[in-house]
């Protein structure tokens, strides 16, 4: 029988060099924005889904795809410049 402490070690060993550095969390805050705005897109499209689209859905969707929009524009003004967004 092999114990799974030798498998722990050897998993665990180079651990320290699979964490995020800082450059890397701070793009993934910088993108927040950006993703929870197109998770409120997709949410927005799956709950259309199954029914008719009326006049008020056709804006719902068409606003949620606006704030996409508008979270991408933020994210590529500020992609040069090293700031958060």
């Amino acid at each position: 029988m092999e114990h799974i402490v030798t498998l722990t070690v050897a998993v665990t060993a180079f651990a320290p060099w699979l964490e995020p550095t800082d450059a890397e969390l701070a793009a993934i805050e910088a993108e927040a924005p950006l993703l929870a705005a197109e998770v409120e897109e997709l949410d927005t499209v799956i709950a259309l889904m199954d029914r008719p689209v009326n006049e008020l859905d056709s804006r719902r969707a068409r606003r949620a795809h606006a704030r996409v929009l508008a979270a991408r524009a933020a994210l590529a003004n500020t992609a040069g410049t090293g700031e958060a967004a």
